[in-house]
């Protein structure tokens, strides 16, 4: 047994191993045995094996009494109960030969996907979200297939899940033709992809991982796609179906972080001990931030992992407010034998997988969770359900309350329901001065508002002419940046003609001068953006140190996203590229009025709800894109207009930009409305609009 069957090995287990372990079970006399003894008495929690968890005298003794192969057969078997299918969630089945439909884990991973390096993964085209006439192909490239595992999350266990013990059909979802209902309803074309797998004959060294996820060192990850407002995908797509294709998980290139850390931050789940604390007269707490935190490097189980916990956290959101009963329970009830449809109303959550019309212009919703995959029908005489539906975007999580047909393959929906804010949502008090927002300022560019910027500067100093400028000046205590600090380097095509500075740290040299003309007692906050030196992909880390260093040391760096507290007022910044998507795909939302576009992330608890669309993400282990708890402000930028708009005591602040428009914007019809500058009362929470042009 070589070590690249042990890589092997190990991935089929989902599982990374260290190189010094790879090394420790090949020197071994019986280096498959001791393989198959690690991987049957590993701890479920272990994501790298490191030699620490190589039992050497464990595996010993236990050579010397049964026989290992035996007893391995049995520790393997179990395994693979746990890992397989959504026995994750609950028992299943109790034949072992049933296979579910909809897999959260594979059992195994292909030989050929094993072989595959993982540093270039490539898409096909993204399809049409409807009755799409586009061809299938007939075959897709192994990297065709790791792009599926974008859709293909497995979630927790949801405590409060009403899942029953045992299932033996299958989940697989047949639309049905005809509907035992009064009104005889169209039902939508599908199409059914298959693919074929083409297999590579080597094995990446970059399955190999340090014993620390800290150190994993890997190539670049590449993803390459076309862009899609809509994405037509099959029934079961992210729990597991086998032969599914759907869209590419992104359309740009991301670099992966080195990650510092493996412990895994989320809004408010740990100690505060946790957060990163910057005191002093205007303190700041980062709640939330991926900086030093991602551990992605684009492998199956990450995407599965990322998926899991989207779906648990928002699920249990709605959870809170409506008796939810797992798919799977209702195709468990034997309807076609005269059960309770249509007797009753009842509940499922879940994710949503795909969007299509009847011919007679229904809307149908397939959605999944983590025991099948079912489809709701929402009937366009419904105007008051209807409406709302033509607003739902592929990979939300919602509920729906609804009836079934006769033959329990269908749900009439009666009531939609979204994660949302919660009536009651308190706003926090307490707090005192402003906070001024602002995003885009792009320095280097040619089209930089250099005047209109030294104006804002001056105000800041309080060396406006006006008295009441310079008292409110003198209130200022947070400068909020939310991302595209400089212009950078090849964002849009041919940029390079409108940049006056063309080197990308020439830029932020000249921006760091900028920022130290700001009165040192006001503690500046910034956030990076599309524009900026990191990672395309989102969540995006916080400018690296070499660039850090160039400002004063009245700046705090942070992610994009991030949660903060101001002094106990909770800020959320988000750049905003999501906003591209929801104007895209949402009706009503447009670029005029972006601040209606982060209503609509608020609503879904979700700043990018769609996945693989013009956002590129990152699959970390934990969603942060997700909206919990709810914050005091969210401020967001990215499109270059202002905006400004309040929902359920949560103020949504969308700042401007401080350069003219360009030729690429003027090509895309986008009007920018530059130099002015939300101010925000963080007692009131009243906003300010001040011109500098």
């Amino acid at each position: 047994m070589d070590r690249k069957d042990i890589i092997r090995g190990v991935m089929e287990k989902e599982y990374q191993i260290s190189p010094e372990a790879v090394e420790l079970i090949c020197s071994s006399n019986s280096p498959e045995a001791l393989l198959r003894y690690v991987l049957s008495t590993v701890n479920d929690s272990v994501i790298v094996i490191g030699t620490e968890h190589i039992d050497l005298e464990g595996f010993a003794a236990f050579s010397a009494g049964e026989s290992l192969s035996d007893k391995v057969d049995v520790f393997c078997t179990e395994k693979k109960k746990i890992f397989s299918g959504a026995s994750i969630l609950s028992s299943r089945s109790d034949n072992p030969s049933s296979k579910p439909s909809s897999l959260l884990v594979p059992d195994s991973l292909s030989e050929s996907t094993l072989s595959l390096k993982p540093d270039i993964v490539t898409a096909a085209p993204d399809p049409i979200i409807k009755s799409s006439k586009d061809s299938v192909p007939d075959s897709v490239s192994v990297q065709d297939m790791l792009q599926e595992v974008a859709y293909e999350p497995a979630l927790d266990t949801p405590n409060t899940l009403d899942a029953p013990n045992t299932l033996d059909t299958p989940n697989t979802l047949d639309a049905p033709n005809t509907l035992d209902t009064p009104n005889t309803l169209d039902t939508p074309n599908t199409i059914d992809t298959k693919s074929s797998v083409t297999s590579s004959d080597q094995t990446s060294a970059s399955y190999l991982a340090s014993d620390s996820l800290s150190s994993v060192k890997t190539e670049p990850l590449t993803f390459l796609s076309h862009s899609s407002q809509a994405i037509n995908r099959s029934n079961s797509l992210f729990f597991g179906q086998e032969n599914s294709l759907p869209s590419s998980p992104s359309n740009r290139i991301f670099r992966a972080e080195q990650s510092s850390s493996s412990s895994e931050r989320g809004i408010f789940s740990s100690s505060r001990d946790e957060y990163k604390h910057y005191p002093g007269k205007n303190p700041v707490t980062v709640v939330s931030d991926i900086t030093g935190h991602s551990t992605c490097v684009g492998e199956y189980m990450q995407f599965v992992q990322y998926f899991r916990d989207r779906y648990s956290r928002l699920s249990e959101i709605i959870r809170g407010r409506i008796n939810a009963r797992p798919i799977e329970s209702l195709k468990r009830r034997n309807f076609r034998r005269g059960g309770d449809a249509g007797s009753e109303e009842i509940s499922i959550i879940g994710m949503v997988s795909d969007i299509s019309s009847t011919t007679n212009g229904h809307k149908i919703l397939s959605l999944e969770d983590p025991t099948g995959s079912f489809s709701v029908l929402i009937r366009n005489s419904d105007k008051e359900l209807f409406e709302p539906a033509s607003r739902i975007l592929l990979d939300e999580v919602i509920g729906v309350t609804g009836s079934i047909t006769n033959d329990g393959s269908l749900m009439l929906a009666t009531k939609l329901i979204q994660p949302d804010v919660p009536n009651n949502i308190q706003r926090r008090t307490g707090s005192h001065g402003k906070a001024v927002l602002i995003s885009d300022v792009h320095v280097g560019s040619s089209k930089f508002l250099e005047d209109a910027w030294l104006d804002f500067l001056d105000f800041l100093k309080g060396e406006s002419d006006s008295e009441d400028m310079r008292e409110l000046a003198a209130s200022v205590r947070y400068l909020v940046v939310a991302g595209d600090i400089v212009d950078g380097i090849g964002i849009y095509p041919d940029q390079e003609m409108e940049l006056d500075i063309l080197d990308v740290y020439e830029q932020y040299k000249k921006a760091a001068e900028y920022f130290r003309e700001i009165p040192e007692h006001i503690r500046v906050i910034i956030s990076p953006g599309n524009h900026d030196a990191v990672r395309q992909a989102e969540p995006q880390p916080a400018l690296p140190e070499n660039i850090q260093a160039y400002f004063p040391e009245n700046t705090v760096f942070v992610g994009n996203p991030a949660f903060l507290e101001l002094d106990g007022i909770r800020l959320l910044i988000y750049h905003g590229r999501s906003i591209d998507d929801l104007v895209a795909s949402v009706p009503g939302v447009s670029y005029q009025e972006p601040a209606g576009a982060v209503l609509e992330m608020l609503k879904r608890r979700h700043l990018a709800p769609t996945y693989g669309s013009r956002v590129s993400i990152s699959p970390e282990k934990r969603d942060y894109f997700i909206i919990d708890p709810v914050p005091d402000i969210i401020h967001t930028g990215h499109v270059h207009t202002l905006g400004v708009q309040r929902y359920k005591n949560v103020l949504l602040v969308n700042s401007g930009t401080w350069q003219d428009q360009t030729e690429f914007q003027k090509r895309v019809n986008l009007v920018p409305v530059p130099a002015r500058v939300p101010i925000v009362d963080l007692e009131s929470f009243d906003v300010k609009i001040l011109a500098f042009d």
